[in-house]
């Protein structure tokens, strides 16, 4: 394989802002995820009784979990939008104008009045500003993880777009820390405040953005003058099927998280495995192994190529679904720590840990943005419903239901991984070694 063909993944060892873009794109992550995870974790435990009071507690879990899946559903529309700027007027513009929107509609969730005190229209204020949410965050994902993706080395690109999407299970043990904390306030206050608290991460988050240099591949893509003029266009055009294969590779991800953690949360609480407190804890121990996990995932991308860890974890996954029902209906408190872990530390955060650097990878330079937005978000469609439809298939099948629903997905996204074409193999590693070797002579 020639330099030419690596070219559009940036500067070969990297450039001397790598470190910090890379950082800088986590925290606006972490920021991010707080806000987008803690709505998931609210509507599991609050939102049901706060917004829909007169449901029945099916109904009620139901409505929130459909309220929480309205904000995955205008994702696209974040990437659609997120991705044709990435590639129109740069990755650093989407980076602050998400975090920003992101920030605002999240504390104005903490300040949302309840069914009590104003009647149907606190559901509907509650889903505008889901819709808000959910078109931030999918304008989020594509800037970040492009930023450090070509900022970093050649050699090193699973290593640094790892850092970034381990900003996600920070942003989840923050926002449960939070919870934790604020469920002994009673009342509303255990919801309101950690959506309010989120306003001291944005600002430091906006301050931290700000200072990010913007990428040398999109710099180098506008001073040739290869801007396309509607890149969404031209990635719908030209490059449909890697779109259907990341959307296959992210619902393994997306979609299962949203069974193993989103629902599981609902799930302990009305089977009565767990309280609301050891459910937090539970979820506190996956997050904080999590960042690690997630790092050192992407890593191993980096020395074993893209492709073999999704093939792992996702063949892993396929009778994993239905393991983990059996050991958290034990009841056992240990039991539920180890499969939560397990179900987010591997299910979860190895595939996130691979998606970093292979799905810019699966697209050219002028139309990565638009690309890797539509194939991530789109699958969030899939995912944000999921909750919804694990309860319905609950009250039908009982939790063999839940179970085989997560199995489908890994093996959904065991299948998109055997019809991806590996991005970083042996021919590209050795590319790479001998182009770093070359620029370190020449130097």
């Amino acid at each position: 394989m020639s330099d030419d063909a690596l070219k559009m993944r940036g500067p070969v060892l990297g450039t001397k802002d790598a470190k910090r873009v890379a950082v800088g794109s986590a925290v606006g992550a972490v920021i991010e995820t707080y806000d987008f995870i803690g709505f998931g974790t609210a509507a599991a435990l609050y939102f049901g009784h706060a917004f829909f009071p007169h449901s029945s507690p099916v109904a009620g879990t139901l409505a929130s979990f459909a309220t929480l899946g309205v904000g995955f559903a205008a994702r696209p529309l974040g990437g659609i939008i997120g991705g044709h700027l990435g590639d129109k007027v740069g990755r650093k513009p989407v980076l602050v104008a998400s975090l920003l929107i992101m920030g605002l509609a999240t504390f104005a969730i903490g300040l949302l009045p309840t069914y009590a005190a104003v009647g149907v229209l606190a559901p509907v204020l509650l889903v505008t500003v889901r819709i808000i949410q959910g078109l931030a965050f999918g304008a989020e994902w594509g800037g970040a993880i492009l930023m450090s993706y070509e900022h970093a080395p050649w050699k090193e690109k699973g290593r640094y777009t790892g850092i970034v999407q381990a900003g996600f299970p920070v942003g989840l043990l923050l926002a449960n820390l939070v919870f934790l904390v604020s469920v002994h306030l009673g009342g509303d206050w255990a919801w309101r405040v950690p959506f309010l608290a989120s306003i001291v991460l944005v600002v430091v988050g906006l301050i931290i953005r700000a200072k990010v240099p913007e990428s040398p591949v999109f710099e180098d893509v506008k001073d040739e003058g290869k801007i396309v003029k509607a890149p969404i266009v031209e990635v719908l055009k030209n490059d449909w099927r890697n779109i259907l294969r990341g959307i296959g590779l992210r619902i393994a991800e997306t979609a299962g998280y949203a069974v193993s953690i989103t629902y599981m949360i609902s799930y302990l609480k009305t089977a009565k495995l767990a309280t609301a407190t050891e459910t937090l804890v539970a979820l506190c121990i996956a997050a904080a192994i999590g960042i690690f996990a997630t790092v050192g995932w992407a890593r191993l991308t980096d020395t074993v190529g893209r492709r073999p860890v999704y093939l792992w974890v996702c063949a892993f996954g396929v009778p994993f679904g239905v393991l983990m029902f059996v050991l958290v209906n034990t009841g056992l408190f240990f039991l539920i720590i180890a499969t939560v872990v397990i179900a987010y530390g591997v299910c979860q955060n190895a595939l996130a840990g691979s998606q970093g650097a292979w799905f810019p990878e699966l697209f050219t330079a002028n139309t990565r943005a638009s690309g890797a937005s539509l194939a991530y978000q789109i699958s969030a469609m899939v995912s944000g419903f999921t909750p919804f439809v694990t309860t319905l298939l609950f009250e039908w099948m009982g939790w063999m239901g839940p179970a085989l629903l997560f199995s489908a997905y890994a093996a959904v996204g065991l299948w998109a991984a055997l019809v991806t074409r590996e991005t970083w193999g042996s021919a590209e590693r050795q590319a790479a070694d001998k182009a770093a070797s070359d620029q370190a002579l020449a130097a």
